[in-house]
């Protein structure tokens, strides 16, 4: 269109002067290799570059349900056609597809012509930007719609100033010092809450992408610090491990928050620049396992066993708990089936 040369021509019917059509590009060609164009933007002398093959395919795309007919079907015809021509490798564009669900309001989805929008600026100011981003985060699964509610968003403030308070409490205690004393029972429950909440969160994030029950598993954990009243050296200790844990699985939601807590907690660094806790299996030992006992397939009751037990001893005290004798008592056991560490089923005829 900025090019005389090009548009000025003659009509090939009257021969007078006339202007080649210069809009011929939809948008959908425009916006269907995007992704690709990302990975070398600087390139003025060709459309991609070999750093193409570096970057792609794109790991996780996201977006609203109302690509996928459009958008990504576009893209993905223009991606094939990209192979063909050599410019790009391998057939898919994206590898993972999360479409993000609406935020109703009512019930009904926010619009602007319907006017039933809300402007967030003034929850910000009021709460701060990640009371609004754990609210947001923690009402419903991200590919799910998202009732707003003011309520929500105090009940988020809530729970911020609980962490905020939990903290405050086991720093103005003093700093923790080493200690090789073994762990009470308490303590080791503690420890095992953590590092299962560690998994859980992991799993929730890294694969599921289900940000609210990550958020509710750190919900259980603060509950469960609340009630932990040890001061000893030991119990602070644990303590110190699980608050900072729990500062790092909430810190890519609530980063501002998180960055002041982990400074509080005697870090000099920012919390950004620390990696993902880890899982410590040990932690997650446990000495006895509760089993679930069927009868013909039906819940009767719960033993507790120790853990490694053979399949004889499982037997015998599922056989005998007072409830399910009241359902065997009389009949004759045909069969047990031992699901290991989860349950038993007595089959009697």
């Amino acid at each position: 269109k900025t090019d005389p040369d090009f548009y000025r021509t003659e009509c090939p019917g009257c021969g007078g002067a006339a202007a080649r059509e210069t809009d011929t590009f939809d948008t959908f060609l425009e916006s269907s290799w995007y992704y690709a164009r990302f990975c070398s933007p600087d390139n003025d002398q060709a459309m991609l570059d070999t750093r193409v093959d570096y970057w792609l395919p794109v790991d996780q795309y996201i977006g609203g349900v109302e690509h996928a007919v459009l958008h990504l079907l576009y893209a993905r015809f223009f991606h094939k056609l990209m192979r063909d021509a050599g410019l790009v490798k391998g057939d898919e564009p994206f590898t993972r597809l999360l479409t993000q669900g609406m935020v109703l309001n009512g019930g009904i989805k926010m619009s602007k012509s319907k006017g039933n929008t809300v402007d967030p600026q003034a929850l910000i100011e009021r709460y701060g930007a990640d009371t609004v981003r754990l609210f947001i985060m923690f009402a419903a699964p991200p590919d799910q719609a998202l009732e707003w509610s003011e309520s929500g968003v105090e009940g988020a403030h809530r729970f911020l100033r609980r962490l905020w308070r939990q903290v405050y409490l086991h720093v103005s205690d003093g700093g923790v010092a080493p200690s090789d004393h073994t762990l009470t029972e308490d303590q080791r429950l503690l420890r095992r809450k953590l590092h299962e909440t560690i998994a859980k969160v992991s799993d929730d994030i890294g694969r599921r992408y289900t940000f609210n029950t990550a958020i509710a598993a750190n919900m259980e954990l603060l509950n469960e610090l609340s009630r932990f009243d040890d001061r000893s050296p030991q119990g602070r200790a644990v303590m110190q491990e699980a608050l900072e844990a729990i500062v790092l699985m909430l810190s890519p939601i609530v980063p501002h928050i998180a960055h002041s807590l982990w400074q509080a907690l005697g870090h000099a660094d920012a919390v950004v620049n620390r990696a993902w806790p880890r899982t410590d299996e040990a932690a997650l030992a446990r000495d006895m396992l509760e089993l679930v006992v069927q009868v013909n397939g039906k819940l009767r009751g719960h033993i507790q066993v120790p853990a490694g037990s053979d399949r004889a001893s499982v037997e015998t005290t599922a056989l005998e708990n007072e409830n399910v004798r009241r359902f065997i008592t009389g009949k004759t056991v045909r069969k047990i089936v031992v699901v290991p560490d989860k349950l038993v089923n007595v089959v009697v005829g």
